[in-house]
């Protein structure tokens, strides 16, 4: 599965991406700085099998990037795990499609467990 992964902070996505390169089940795992680029990258590409979101970013926040999402038909049900410091979110992100939701800092034990369910 490639996985496309929504950050603007550097340190976290390469954590993740190496969390992600250890889990046998990722193919590819593709980058977006902010919610704009990401979602430019999903309407380029319809291989994309799992969404791991940071909320707080500029251009365009995770919480934007969800409203968005909702109402593009073909990438609307893409899974969506929020990876964010900030838990008061967690609900509206919930309410806004989130599939799942992760507190940073994440474990890889965390992660793997979250994304396993996405793993057919």
């Amino acid at each position: 599965m490639n996985v496309l992964v929504i950050d603007d902070d550097f340190i976290n996505i390469k954590l993740v991406e190496t969390f992600l390169k250890k889990h046998g089940g990722v193919s590819e795992i593709i980058k977006a700085s902010n919610g704009l680029e990401a979602l430019n990258t999903l309407t380029e590409r319809s291989d994309i099998g799992l969404i791991l979101l940071d909320i707080v970013m500029p251009v365009m926040n995770g919480l934007e990037f969800l409203d968005n999402v909702q109402v593009k038909e073909k990438i609307v049900n893409i899974p969506v795990i929020v990876l964010t410091t900030d838990e008061t979110t967690k609900k509206e992100a919930f309410s806004k499609g989130a599939t799942d939701f992760l507190t940073k800092p994440i474990s890889e034990k965390l992660l793997f467990e979250k994304i396993g369910k996405f793993f057919k």
